[in-house]
This record gives structure tokens, C-alpha cells and sequence, in this order.
């Protein structure tokens, strides 16, 4: 048992000295061979590291607007409720969610709730203060929106009840809008800023200046200083006054209290808003808590991930089919070789584990340097999300594992091709 043994580790470490000879003596063809392994290891690596990166980005974008949130929208009726809306058919103030309906809501679960956010996009604008400029999107809010939204506030104040009934021409801006308009003096609660919106200027007093939270793009760069655009935050009965909108909303968004159990009151609230869209043919409200929004997000970029990653497998099957594809032309290329070590008394298991130990290594190569390529694009393709990541050890582990696999399988036909090679005949082969 003991001989048997040391027979084969010899002939083991005998394979693996013949096999990188061959590799050395071939290299062009053994780096073409290792390369649908590469890309196959490479891509699945970078793709799961870069996906760990978005779900975090994506997570911690959404944790921002609250854990407790519950947006309330209004959707098209007999519609699949996915957590993302599209409205389709024109929209009459009598289809949007009232003043009214807010107010009796907020009255009726007010043990439940801490606030209801409220808000109105006008359009973009510019500030200016002499020379300086500073470009703003007009954004009409309540006071339950710094709660819903985590608005920090630096200084002064946000909106407050009376200058929502008052309709007064007050705005609270951000830091970065200050640093552009006011370089030199930064305390600018009370002066007076000019508005530009398309033509039409309006004066606000400043009351407010919140700190700004970079939101996550594409790239993870975001605009210059000089350039970039920040939310002047206004009372939005001025806003509507303004601009002579209707009063209504397409979604609002409840800041739930911390005891409440989020499922089960976003039916509650879904249902109280849907008993006035009752007789509405074209329209009800769907209301989802940021948590479900995230688990369906989380939930589709898993899937999507998934996908990708087997679409980057079948080009380990094909590395796979490129391995066996060289094995055979090596056993034909070498069939006498195999004939004379026959000859000489080798046995079809020395035969075998040759060919296969080659296999193995040609695979295991490409799928080392498949490693060091995925984790390299991943880590760079997580970092321009703005969350660096490392390929985790298990799946690095199952690759390089997987690559081994892929060798041994792909490479034992070719190996049993050699392995039962008639002496004779292999020796006459030309």
C-alpha cells in the first residue's frame, strides 16, 4: 500500500514537471487556452464585488430617507405594485391627494406618525449676489420635510406652520449655495437673495442654511462647487402662489414614530387614502415603507447579478472546450512519446494523470490570474461607486476551485484518449 502510494506521488510530481514543459515550450498557445478561463473567473469576481458595492450604495442612499418612511403615491388602478410608479392618462386636480386628505390623515393616526412631508419642485434657478452665482432647484416643502428628509440644519431655522399660512417669502439654503454667494461674510441668516426663474425674479429672505449631502451618481463625481445645484427650500403655499399650481400631490412621504410596526401600518394608511379613490376610475394610492422599497431593490440587483454572472460563466465552458480542444491536438502531437513510455512499462493510470495534471494547471493558471483580474476591476469599478471593495474569500475560493474543476473535466477525455493508445501503434504513428 505504502509503494503504491510513493509510486504515484512520484509519478505525480513527474506529470507536473512534464506538464510545465510542455506550457513552457507552447506559451502562446497555453495563454490562449487559459483565456476563456480568465475572462470567465475575471468577470464573475469583478461583477459580484462591483454588485456588493451598488447594494451598499443603494442601501445607504435609502437608509438616508428614513428607515420609518412610508411613501404614499398615486398609481394607475389594477396595476402590479412593484414600489416604482408610472402614471399613465392625464391627471385632474380632483385625482390628486388633497390638503384635506392629509390633514384628516394626520389627525386620525397622529399617535402613529411624526410627520407628513410635503414638497413641490418648481424648476431650476440662479441665485446672484454681485459677481457670484450660485444655481438652485426651487423645491416648495412643509415642515414635516426636514423630519422625513433628515435635514440638517446649520443655522437658523427650516419652514415653520405660520409661514406656510402666512405665505411668506422665506428660503432655506444650503452651505454651498453660501459659499458661493457669500465667500466673505458666511453669516447670511436675514439678508435678502434675488431669484431667477426663467425670466421671473423673485426676492426670499433667508432664514436657513441646512448642510448639503452629496447625492450618489453613476461615476461617484459629483458637479464643481461653482457649478453645482442644491435645493433652495421655500414655503410651498408660497411656491404654489408662485406659480399658480394646483393644490394636490402625486406622493407624499409619513415619518412613522419608532414603535410602530411599518408593514402593517403602510396597509392602514394605504387603505384610509384609497377610500376616497373609491370612485375614481383611473387612479388609486399605493403606499410601500422605505424598508420594502429597499428589499425589492436589493432583491432585483441580486437577481440582476445573478444573471450576469452566468452569462460570465458560459465562457468558462467555453475556456473548458478550448482546454480539451489543446489537450487532444498535445495527445495526438505526442503519440509517440506515449507509445514509448508505454513500451517502457508506463502504466494507463501514469498516462492518465499526466494529461490531466496539465489540464489542471493550464485551468488553474488562468483561473490564479482570472482572480487577480476580477479583484482588481472590482475593486476599482466599486470605488467609482464610492464604496471600495474586496472580492469576498468564498467566492474567490469557489472560482479558483471551480477552474481546477473545469481541468480535470475537460481534460479527462483527452487523458483516457492517451491512456488507452495501443503501444504498437502508437510507436508506428507518424
Amino acid at each position: 500500500m505504502i509503494r503504491i502510494g510513493s509510486d504515484i506521488i512520484i509519478h505525480l510530481k513527474e506529470s507536473i514537471i512534464i506538464a510545465f514543459e510542455g506550457i513552457a515550450s507552447n506559451k502562446m498557445r497555453a495563454l490562449l487556452t487559459m483565456l476563456g478561463i480568465i475572462i470567465g473567473i475575471g468577470s464573475v469576481i469583478a461583477i459580484v464585488t462591483v454588485g456588493r458595492a451598488l447594494s451598499d450604495s443603494v442601501s445607504s442612499s435609502m437608509s438616508k430617507l428614513g428607515a420609518t418612511n412610508i411613501l404614499v403615491a398615486l398609481q394607475n388602478k389594477n396595476t402590479v405594485d412593484t414600489g416604482v410608479n408610472f402614471l399613465s392618462g392625464s391627471l385632474v386636480k380632483s385625482d390628486l391627494i388633497s390638503d384635506e386628505m392629509v390633514a384628516e390623515y394626520t389627525i386620525r393616526f397622529q399617535d402613529s406618525i411624526e410627520a407628513v412631508s410635503l414638497s413641490n419642485i418648481s424648476g431650476a434657478g440662479q441665485v446672484r449676489e454681485g459677481r457670484n452665482y450660485a444655481n438652485i432647484t426651487f423645491m416648495g416643502t412643509n415642515v414635516g420635510y426636514e423630519i422625513a428628509n433628515n435635514i440638517r440644519i446649520l443655522s437658523g431655522r427650516f419652514v415653520r406652520d405660520n409661514d406656510l399660512k402666512t405665505r411668506q417669502y422665506v428660503a432655506v439654503v444650503s452651505d454651498k449655495l453660501v459659499n458661493n454667494l457669500f465667500p466673505d461674510s458666511p453669516d447670511c441668516l436675514g439678508k435678502e437673495i434675488k431669484v431667477d426663474l426663467s425670466g421671473d425674479v423673485q426676492t426670499f429672505t433667508i432664514i436657513g442654511v441646512y448642510k448639503y449631502e452629496p447625492p450618489m451618481t453613476a461615476t461617484g463625481v459629483s458637479a464643481s462647487e461653482r457649478e453645482l445645484r442644491t435645493y433652495m427650500y421655500v414655503p410651498i403655499t408660497t411656491l404654489n402662489f408662485i406659480t399658480s399650481a394646483d393644490e394636490g400631490y402625486l406622493a407624499i412621504t409619513v415619518n412613522t414614530k419608532s414603535n410602530i410596526d411599518i408593514a402593517a401600518f403602510s396597509k392602514r394608511t394605504q387603505d384610509f387614502f384609497n377610500s376616497y379613490y373609491e370612485k375614481n376610475p383611473k387612479f388609486e394610492v399605493s403606499a410601500i415603507s422605505m424598508d420594502s422599497m429597499l428589499t425589492i431593490v436589493n432583491d432585483v440587483m441580486g437577481t440582476l447579478s445573478i444573471a450576469v454572472a452566468i452569462i460570465a460563466g458560459i465562457s468558462l465552458i467555453v475556456g473548458g472546450i478550448g482546454i480539451m480542444n489543446i489537450m487532444l491536438v498535445s495527445v495526438t502531437e505526442r503519440t509517440r512519446e506515449i507509445g514509448m513510455r508505454k513500451a517502457l512499462g508506463a502504466r494507463n493510470l501514469s498516462v492518465q494523470i499526466q494529461f490531466i495534471v496539465e489540464a489542471v494547471i493550464v485551468s488553474s493558471t488562468g483561473g490564479l490570474v482570472g482572480v487577480l483580474l476580477g479583484a482588481a476591476l472590482g475593486y476599482v469599478g466599486s470605488t467609482l461607486l464610492g464604496y471600495p471593495k474586496f472580492p469576498e474569500l468564498g467566492i474567490v475560493f469557489i472560482s479558483f476551485l471551480f477552474s481546477m474543476v473545469i481541468g480535470v473535466f475537460f481534460g479527462f477525455y483527452p487523458a483516457n484518449k492517451a491512456a488507452t493508445l495501443e503501444p504498437v501503434e502508437a510507436l508506428r504513428y507518424e
